[in-house]
């Protein structure tokens, strides 16, 4: 499994990160097929915002709304931890959904990819993922 992000979008999320570089940054993975064609960020709602994330629901709504008149959907999100590393962390896990969406996560100047996959009774179980840079 891969998933496809253009040079511009890397440093996006990149300067995204750096630029808030106290708290989570957040956002959704529009596309089809294993390609990334649009970043939407969104408002990191969760309470303690430099440990954790919430996507803004209004947000998430109105971008699967707007996906789907596009023939297009949300294929997964991105990320930023700011003191850590770009795999997901125990609270990831804890939070996830076993969908097969697409995690981004960035830390350190750089990204990395993963799905979330059914395992055992528990956390998700996340598989990496190649991230091509086109």
């Amino acid at each position: 499994m891969s998933v496809r992000i253009s040079s511009a979008q890397r440093q996006f999320l990149l300067d995204s990160a750096a630029a808030n570089a106290g708290e989570e940054v957040c956002g959704l993975l529009v596309g089809t097929d294993g390609a990334v064609t649009e970043l939407v960020p969104a408002r990191n709602v969760a309470r303690n915002r430099a440990r954790s994330f919430e996507i803004d629901p209004a947000t998430l709504l109105a971008t699967h709304r707007t996906a789907r008149g596009a023939g297009a959907r949300v294929i997964g999100h991105w990320h930023s931890h700011p003191n850590g590393r770009p795999e997901p962390s125990a609270r990831d896990a804890a939070r996830a959904t076993e969908n097969g969406a697409i995690w981004l996560i960035i830390a350190g100047g750089d990204i990395s990819a993963w799905a979330a996959r059914a395992g055992a009774p528990g956390p998700a179980r996340f598989e990496p993922v190649a991230l091509e840079i086109a």
